[in-house]
């Protein structure tokens, strides 16, 4: 297990410069609008990890469209956990910063864990 996570984490850290490369992009070059140019890149960036953790941490030879809509809600359901603990953490008086690391680290365990028993768990190969 130790092996998965840190693949998993690999992928989320190369997700997150697509995503940075993407945005940059989209934004300063493609001209589009700071929202639509950061929700494109973020997609880009899900699509990424889904196809390197499809192949590489879990490794599963046929993507499938079910595992890549259990992904994406996956990865919304992360982001929701980052937010609410952030803002809560943040309303308490922890310093931004800390409080962003920690519902970093919080929504890690929340889709590794989603990741590992419902989107790639052995009913959905």
């Amino acid at each position: 297990m130790p092996g998965l996570a840190l693949r998993f984490a690999v992928v989320g850290g190369a997700g997150a410069v697509v995503n940075s490369a993407a945005l940059f992009a989209l934004y300063h070059w493609g001209g589009l609008p700071l929202l639509v140019a950061s929700a494109i890149a973020v997609e880009l960036a899900v699509v990424h990890n889904y196809l390197l953790n499809d192949r590489w941490t879990f490794a599963v030879h046929t993507p499938s469209a079910r595992r890549f809509v259990k992904f994406n809600v996956t990865v919304l359901g992360g982001l929701a956990v980052n937010v609410v603990i952030v803002w809560s953490l943040v309303r308490a008086g922890m310093y931004l910063l800390l409080a962003n690391c920690l519902g970093i680290s919080a929504a890690f365990a929340v889709n590794f864990a989603s990741s590992t028993g419902w989107v790639w768990g052995r009913r959905s190969r």
